[in-house]
């Protein structure tokens, strides 16, 4: 083991305030049945280590890896407006292969 391996920060963040919602969409059904891999709309605060421990606890399965990506905002216009839709946080995860998720 190496010797200066950071550990896992937590942000105080309570499991149920870490993730907002999963995303269902074709792509995603079809790495959940393929890849055994979820996507979920998570809090913007959330680390890593917080979705591990949040999907681990909520849906209790066995969580390989997590991915994160930070999705900005896009443009929109209404009538002579332009403005921006939210900013989000996307979590990937990867569940050990003994373990599924049912969301449907």
């Amino acid at each position: 083991m190496l010797r200066n391996t950071p550990k896992p920060e937590f942000s105080g963040l309570e499991p149920h305030q870490v993730i907002f919602r999963p995303l269902i969409t074709e792509k995603n059904h079809h790495k959940a049945e393929r890849y055994n891999q979820y996507a979920f709309e998570v809090n913007p605060l959330a680390t890593k280590a917080d979705i591990k421990r949040a999907v681990e606890e909520l849906f209790n399965v066995k969580v390989l890896w997590v991915n994160v990506q930070n999705r900005r905002g896009k443009p929109r216009r209404v009538r002579w407006r332009i403005g921006y839709t939210k900013a989000w946080k996307k979590a990937i995860v990867k569940l050990h292969p003994e373990y599924r998720i049912n969301l449907y």
